[in-house]
């Protein structure tokens, strides 16, 4: 008998499959807990019926509901899996953790608003429970070769943290958690930034910038830049520059990684066996959080680890709405990004569509 009884809230539909909105992500847990002899799925919750019954009939689970407050009052769960959209996080997360479960891994970005993000932080050491966030590519290939690279000197001393991607919300998530990755955890000490909400989109119901630009300085004296934005691009996904060196990470599909390091005349590609989207690094991730509740250490995905990350998200928003440098800890719990556009959806931008797609 698995040590830990296993529950799902979101099972959804797979992903390319009719009626899916999203990457079908709890079918990735999934893999995860079945690997694990640790582990067993019991209970699913899904509004829609059939989507946990397709689930089912895929990856088990011995009972059905549509309501999570019920699964969580009658499974005796030790672990949760919460794979919604980001506006119905925090209220399961902190209804999971008042029921008593052991952990909780769910997935990112963590909330539409910075105070429900650390509510669900202070909900979990309140409860005592592990909580985690699905920041998975910590535990890719091309990261973590970038990372060990970083820490061999074979680029020198760290002087810059570089990314870019679509948004700083959705996508930025990640690669603001794995710059903070690169650099050790490094707290942040302030943020200057710029974003414009023209040709943004609706993602998981959450309005996102057009295009955005994060400057920041860790205590460490490291500057992080995320660029967001189809009309910016850095020509890699991430870039680690250093005294005597480059790194770069996501070059395209055939060059995932390469280096121009000590003593190197050209780039060097680093051949590897995974890109920036392997599909396993979502199962590698939940058998992290299980081995950690088991061995009583930090997961690789803590909730704090990925706090400093949302809160590096919405200091990058706040700093657009002062016009200038956000000093942190930052001390807001709205998210100002919304709460500009709600105040102006015209004015010097024009008309905005902030509807859902």
């Amino acid at each position: 008998m698995a040590a830990y009884r296993v529950g799902i809230i979101g099972t959804g539909r797979p992903r390319n499959t009719e009626g899916s909105t999203g990457f079908g992500m709890s079918h990735r847990h999934a893999e995860g807990y079945e690997r694990s002899a640790d582990a067993e799925i019991v209970a699913l919750a899904d509004l829609v019926p059939e989507n946990a019954e397709a689930f089912q009939a895929v990856h088990g689970g011995d009972r059905l509901y549509t309501d999570y407050h019920e699964m969580l009052a009658k499974e005796n769960l030790d672990i949760v899996s919460i794979c919604t959209w980001p506006h119905l996080h925090a209220p399961m997360v902190i209804a999971a953790c008042e029921a008593g479960v052991k952990a909780i891994h769910c997935e990112k970005p963590m909330a539409p608003t910075y105070g429900e993000a650390v509510a669900m932080v202070e909900a979990a050491d309140e409860h005592g429970v592990q909580l985690t966030f699905n920041h998975q590519r910590r535990f890719g290939a091309p990261f973590r070769k970038a990372k060990e690279l970083l820490k061999s000197g074979a680029i020198g001393d760290l002087v810059r943290l570089e990314a870019h991607c679509g948004n700083m919300y959705d996508w930025g998530t990640h690669w603001f958690d794995m710059l903070f990755y690169y650099n050790d955890e490094t707290p942040v000490e302030w943020v200057m930034a710029q974003v414009d909400p023209r040709e943004g989109r609706d993602i998981y119901g959450v309005y996102v910038e057009g295009q955005g630009l994060s400057y920041y300085r860790y205590e460490n004296g490291v500057y992080g830049l995320l660029f967001t934005g189809a009309r910016s691009s850095l020509e890699a996904a991430n870039r680690l520059v250093g005294t005597e060196g480059v790194i770069e990470v996501g070059v395209s599909p055939e060059v995932p990684l390469r280096m121009w390091g000590k003593g190197q005349s050209e780039w060097e590609c680093v051949e590897l066996e995974e890109g920036l989207h392997g599909g396993d690094y979502v199962a590698r991730a939940v058998l992290d959080l299980i081995d950690a509740l088991k061995s009583g250490r930090q997961p690789e995905l803590s909730a704090r680890r990925a706090l400093q990350t949302t809160e590096l998200i919405f200091a990058t928003y706040e700093s657009s709405r002062r016009r200038g440098r956000v000093d942190l800890p930052l001390d807001i719990e709205d998210s100002p990004l919304a709460s500009m556009l709600a105040e102006e959806t015209t004015g010097v931008y024009g008309e905005l569509d902030t509807t859902s797609d």
